[in-house]
């Protein structure tokens, strides 16, 4: 599979917005972080300062969002983040990743989540958490085919649902 994941460019907005627009049917948004009005090149630098730790906001890690394109398609995204808080431990931890809801059941998590994983530790994050909710069994076997081993299940610090917490180490 020839999936690419690199970070965002001003090319990518018109698709990008797309994506965001068909993930918020499902209650979620694929360009995390986006705010409300907010224009491309702003979200764009926002990014730039958010990998480089640069004003970051309490709570916030230095963090990465890569999209994930295939044949110049853009399928998915991931984001990573370097550092965690309290917070990001007992919620989200390191690592999110996201299909596209046109493009899924085509193996590309399971690819994001493999380029994701070499990325984050080119940051030096060797032991990576992350979580799925309870009841979302395709991203548990993802995380499961990709070395995930369950920690446990808890409350979630974001919204209080439950979550399956993982680690690959």
């Amino acid at each position: 599979m020839a999936l690419l994941l690199r970070p965002f460019t001003a090319a990518d907005e018109d698709a990008a917005r797309a994506a965001d627009e068909e993930s918020m049917a499902e209650h979620q948004r694929f360009l995390v972080g986006l705010r409300d009005a907010q224009t491309w090149s702003s979200y764009l630098e926002r990014l730039s300062d958010l990998a480089a730790g640069r004003y970051l906001e309490p709570g916030l890690v230095p963090s990465l969002k890569l999209g994930a394109f295939v044949d110049g398609v853009l399928v998915g995204r991931s984001s990573l983040r370097l550092a965690l808080t309290g917070a990001l431990e007992r919620g989200p931890g390191h690592l999110g990743y996201q299909v596209i809801p046109a493009h899924r059941r085509r193996g590309y998590a399971t690819e994001i989540l493999r380029q994701s994983l070499i990325v984050i530790r080119s940051h030096g994050v060797d032991a990576v958490r992350l979580s799925c909710d309870i009841d979302n069994v395709g991203s548990a076997t993802v995380i499961e085919r990709c070395g995930g081993v369950l920690i446990d299940t808890i409350a979630s610090s974001l919204d209080g649902k439950p979550i399956k917490r993982y680690v690959i180490a």
